[in-house]
């Protein structure tokens, strides 16, 4: 127990307070020279030493009273370092409306609930500290430091409502191992510098509604390997940098609902990150299309609600999965979403991944015939054989290009027959309107137009009219030869795309 000399007027007056847990307020009742922004012109009747309020943690002063002990503190500046490195407090400490000279160091400690809200500091260390109770900072302000809660393990909540922490070009919150029992709460949290948590376990779920993260150069948020129920990062959440959710797990819902991705160096970098993320239900409805690329290569999710705006020029798709896709707009007007134009807007957002994947087409087709729109799923296969053409070689385009226009590589069957009435058509006329000649004179059936250009249409047999018949004037003969090879290319062609679609290719 320090002795009576030792503490000044304001410092006796806790002394005396924290056996019984009474709350010590400093403050004057006016709002400007009560600001915390402005405690380091506090005077000595409002100032305490940190040294003080440590020794009372540890155990001074802890006479039997009746009632609980805690340090409960308004409007104080807080001078020296709160130094509680590998201590084990069995209080609550509450401070409220102060400005702290240092940053808390909680390293290694283990405590009750810690409560510092409203107040001015200049950062919390509490890595590896074991919290029996509520982290609250609400509404706190911290400058020049960060919030470190590396491998931390909190039984409460984590309030982070209101907080602004500004340290550019570092992690304003280094929580990579972090263990929470309670749910993080971050409404219009605000920050200059990235927020970090690698392998952090949220079964609370992480709660960033309005949330504004600056990290224009680098990462806004890494949450790779997370594990929560929820992630909600909407409402107004923006990131200046890019958010990292590689190989998170969410069990519930990841919404960016109303969210803002600007991504990083002012959108040259990416907006989204979730290389092999795993989501139930993921809502990525943002308020306007994000700056940068998004990237979801081997992610999987159950249900996903997009919008048009939903996404950017670059999209990264290869290896996503998803059960179930929506859209904002035909959701809230199916009526002004054609089923066709509907298809269309798919296939585009497919084809915003670089180079040519096939699986991102493979997945909506099948998602198509799963919902039993088999007619879109045969449009999402021909986009793809017809953007696979462009990675070819010369050659191999021109039969593609054929294939299209035949059969529509095998998706389209009709269209031979389109081809096989107008050729059909045209040599029935033309070869209605000449004489030919019979190879031999009086024998074989008379001459019928039609039944002739049949005969030449079908390359295997035979009809008997064009063995029977020639030409003497080049246009109906070269006309003839154009039909023979235009009933090989169709036969072909029909093999071919069959032969394509049932294989899958």
């Amino acid at each position: 127990m320090l002795p009576d000399f030792e503490l000044t007027p304001p410092e006796r007056r806790i002394w005396d307070a924290f056996a019984e847990g009474r709350r010590v307020d400093l403050r004057t009742g006016e709002a400007e020279g009560d600001d915390p922004a402005r405690g380091g012109e506090w005077g000595p009747e409002r100032t305490v030493r940190a040294a003080v309020l440590v020794a009372l943690l540890l155990g001074g002063n802890a006479e039997p009273s009746g009632a609980v002990a805690s340090l409960r503190l308004v409007g104080a500046r807080i001078t020296g370092r709160l130094d509680l490195d590998g201590a084990e407090i069995g209080h609550v400490l509450s401070l409220e409306h102060c400005w702290l000279e240092e940053a808390v160091s909680l390293f290694g400690a283990s405590t009750r609930t810690i409560r510092i809200r409203d107040s001015w500091v200049p950062g919390v260390e509490a890595g590896l500290a074991r919290i029996q109770g509520r982290l609250d900072l609400k509404r706190s302000v911290m400058e020049g430091g960060r919030l470190a809660l590396v491998n931390a393990h909190v039984a409460g909540e984590l309030n982070l409502i209101g907080v602004r922490i500004s340290v550019p070009e570092d992690w304003a919150v280094f929580a990579g191992g972090l263990v929470m029992e309670g749910g993080v709460f971050c409404r219009d949290f605000t920050t200059r510098g990235g927020v970090r948590l690698l392998g952090a376990q949220l079964p609370g779920g992480l709660f960033m509604r309005g949330a504004r993260l600056s990290s224009p150069d680098g990462v806004a948020l890494a949450a790779d390997s997370v594990t929560a129920t929820t992630l909600d990062l909407s409402s107004g959440f923006t990131a200046e940098g890019t958010v990292r959710l590689r190989g998170a797990r969410i069990s519930d819902n990841l919404s960016f609902a109303g969210a803002i991705l600007k991504g990083a160096r002012g959108g040259d970098g990416p907006s989204v990150l979730g290389l092999q993320m795993q989501a139930t239900d993921f809502d990525f409805t943002v308020a306007e299309r994000p700056s940068g690329a998004v990237d979801l290569r081997g992610a999987q999710v159950s249900f996903l609600h997009d919008s048009e705006r939903s996404w950017p020029d670059v999209v990264e798709l290869e290896g996503f999965v998803y059960g179930s896709i929506e859209t904002v707009e035909a959701r809230q007007r199916p009526e002004a979403v054609g089923r066709r134009e509907s298809v269309a807007r798919r296939v585009d957002w497919v084809r915003r991944t670089p180079g040519y994947s096939p699986q991102p087409y493979e997945q909506l087709a099948s998602w198509y015939r799963k919902v039993g729109h088999d007619d879109d799923a045969r449009r999402v296969l021909l986009a793809k054989q017809r953007h696979r053409r462009r990675t070819l070689s010369p050659a191999g385009r021109a039969w593609g290009q054929v294939l299209d226009a035949t059969v529509g590589y095998g998706y389209r069957p009709w269209l031979a027959g389109v081809w096989l009435l107008a050729m059909i058509l045209l040599g029935t006329l033309v070869f209605e309107a000449h004489d030919p000649t019979p190879v031999k004179q009086g024998e074989g059936a008379p001459f019928q137009p039609l039944v002739y250009t049949l005969d030449l249409l079908i390359p295997i047999g035979g009809l008997g009219q064009r063995t029977n018949w020639y030409w003497t004037d080049s246009g109906p003969q070269w006309l003839a030869y154009a039909l023979i090879a235009t009933g090989w290319v169709l036969t072909t062609a029909v093999v071919a795309g069959v032969s394509r679609t049932l294989n899958k290719s």
